[in-house]
């Protein structure tokens, strides 16, 4: 069971991302940005204070919210447990990020925030039998379903 949008793209029902939330431990946020007053960094925050492991991804930077980051999901070491890579870029830049994350072993789901939708990247993550969510965000889903 899935809940359609009007662009045709489907999400999964409430209870799968609560049990998503609720057995994840690990989340690589691809774009997180280490200023403060972005939305990425905010996010990423919340979850770490929800007691979830944050994993940086992004280029060019050496550590964000005190945890190595690394220039793109190839470079997280396999010993790296990830259970959900969050996705903060533009819609046409999400193909390349979703093919590495399918490849991560143990990956749960791919989740793209809020405005990000790409169908072809969310195809390609349901043909790997990876989790799909998509123009949502982690943080508003994690209030709604888990509590602050």
């Amino acid at each position: 069971m899935t809940s359609t949008s009007p662009a045709g793209w489907y999400n999964p029902p409430d209870n799968y991302i609560r049990d998503l939330l609720e057995e994840s431990r690990t989340i690589a946020v691809v774009g997180l940005s280490p200023r403060g007053n972005r939305p990425s960094h905010r996010v990423a925050a919340y979850m770490q204070n929800a007691g979830y492991r944050i994993v940086p991804v992004r280029a060019l930077v050496k550590e964000v919210l005190g945890e190595r980051a690394y220039g793109k999901i190839e470079d997280i070491p396999p010993s790296v447990d990830v259970d959900i890579v969050d996705i903060f870029r533009r819609p046409e830049e999400v193909v390349p990020v979703v093919e590495a994350a399918v490849k991560c072993p143990g990956i749960r789901a791919v989740w793209m925030q809020e405005g990000v939708i790409n169908e072809e990247a969310a195809r390609i993550s349901e043909e790997a039998g990876v989790l799909v969510i998509m123009d949502r965000c982690i943080l508003k889903e994690h209030i709604r379903l888990i509590g602050e």
